[in-house]
């Protein structure tokens, strides 16, 4: 789908004028609106959809960040400089030093400013561990959802009287001697409305729903189903070949191999890191799933008819269950259960003999043939089972910032005005999709929405 996007002479005068405007309210522009407000700038934060939701609303809603005040109260130490060593361990080491160390030393002063000033309530996610992660260092609101985070962002947006005007899709900018000086909009009505502003700040996320784009940039999963936004149409990539913006690891991306298909619902990875595993229409495993979910998508879409079966007990249900959206494919029948692995077979319609030996052949407490290594603890009845298949959720390349969000040119100056965060800047996911540490969209998304917010620069 080709979006267009333009750049123009500014106006002679503006429909609206503000200090600081905002393209996107998900979470990386309600945080940055937040933190805006606090530092006493005029914000008007502008969204394409009729509510804010965005891509957030369908995530786990769930924050990477090291050393905070719940995490202590947790009795779980970490440190941002583990953190560090744990985003470029997963991404082999492909992402700049200087954002993987901003991230990790600014995310848990994001969450506790967010528990402590705003009164989201978070904790850690304390029964099983994501893969790539050292300490368990995954916050979440009480019912793990991203509805629920942006639910709450968009009320303290609210309480504090901070504009958010919804239906409003930002189509050009205005550019000014080298400078952003304000964007147009189009109504749902075709009218048209210009908004000036001392800075920009781009929260309008990737570009995951822009096919073209997509194939552009990350043709090996451009057949996936897109589990993203579709209002992520990559306006920030292309305002930025329009005016000059430096981009950066645009074939990066979050994939997840564990989508309950045809259903279209999430099911958490916690059912594979618990000693869950993934099998194919023949009911073999494929792949070393402890590697990751992002990996997982091109894994399972490589299976014969791009699906696979994602097998675990009771136990592992029971820890599932404090996610929303396993509640839900339960509510839908998309999980299977049945107290033997050969009915279970039967249900998902797998050869009954190949599972079970497939079942009875994971090497407990030692590495298999894949390189995996399951838990001592065996799979035991009643059984589960959910048909995934593998899904694009977001990419994870875009714009390039310095420390203060603002975006750099290709001549390796600064734009004064115009910042950028979450899927809208360049992440810290590597190039491709098996550098996507767990969490890495939220955590730019909250982070650089924190520091662009705050940063006056240019107001």
């Amino acid at each position: 789908m080709a979006q267009k996007t333009e750049v123009l002479p500014p106006p002679d005068s503006y429909d609206i004028t503000c200090e600081t405007l905002i393209i996107g309210a998900g979470a990386c522009g309600m945080v940055a609106a937040l933190s805006a407000h606090e530092a006493g700038q005029q914000v008007l934060l502008i969204e394409a959809d009729a509510v804010p939701s965005g891509s957030t609303a369908l995530s786990a809603g769930l924050i990477p960040a090291a050393g905070t005040n719940v995490q202590c109260a947790a009795g779980i130490e970490d440190s941002a400089g583990l953190f560090a060593q744990d985003i470029q361990a997963k991404a082999k080491g492909e992402n700049d030093q200087r954002l993987v160390d901003l991230m990790a030393g600014h995310a848990a002063e994001v969450i506790d400013w967010l528990t402590d000033t705003h009164g989201l309530p978070f904790s850690v996610v304390s029964d099983f561990d994501y893969p790539g992660h050292s300490r368990r260092r995954m916050h979440g609101l009480p019912t793990r959802s991203g509805a629920e985070l942006i639910d709450a962002l968009r009320t303290r947006c609210e309480v504090l009287e901070i504009y958010i005007i919804c239906e409003r899709r930002a189509q050009a900018l205005f550019y000014d001697n080298r400078e952003i000086t304000g964007v147009r909009v189009t109504r749902p009505d075709g009218g048209v409305e210009t908004i000036g502003c001392g800075r920009l700040i781009l929260a309008c996320n990737g570009f995951g729903g822009n096919r073209d784009l997509v194939a552009q940039h990350m043709p090996e999963i451009e057949d996936a189903l897109w589990f993203g936004h579709d209002g992520n149409r990559g306006e920030a990539v292309l305002w930025a070949e329009l005016i000059g913006a430096q981009t950066e690891h645009l074939g990066a991306y979050q994939g997840h191999g564990n989508v309950a298909h045809p259903h279209g619902i999430l099911i958490t990875w916690a059912v594979i890191t618990e000693g869950g595993f993934q099998v194919n229409r023949d009911g073999h495993r494929f792949w070393n799933e402890a590697q990751g979910y992002s990996e997982a998508a091109r894994a399972v879409l490589a299976q014969p008819g791009g699906e696979a079966f994602a097998i675990f007990d009771d136990r592992i249900a029971a820890i599932a269950r404090q996610f929303e959206d396993f509640k839900r494919a339960e509510a839908v029948g998309a999980v299977k259960k049945s107290e033997s692995i050969e009915g279970l077979a039967d249900i998902l319609g797998l050869p009954a003999r190949e599972l079970c030996e497939t079942l009875s052949s994971l090497p407990l407490g030692a590495l298999d043939a894949f390189g995996r290594s399951f838990k001592e603890t065996p799979l035991a009845q009643p059984f589960y089972g959910v048909r995934v298949t593998g899904a694009l959720f977001h990419t994870q390349g875009g714009l390039r910032v310095n420390q203060f969000g603002q975006v750099l040119r290709t001549d390796g100056s600064l734009f004064n005005t115009l910042f950028a965060g979450g899927g809208a800047a360049c992440g810290v996911s590597g190039s491709s999709d098996s550098g996507y540490l767990s969490g890495n969209g939220l955590l730019s998304a909250l982070v650089l929405g924190r520091i662009s917010g705050q940063t006056t620069l240019g107001v």
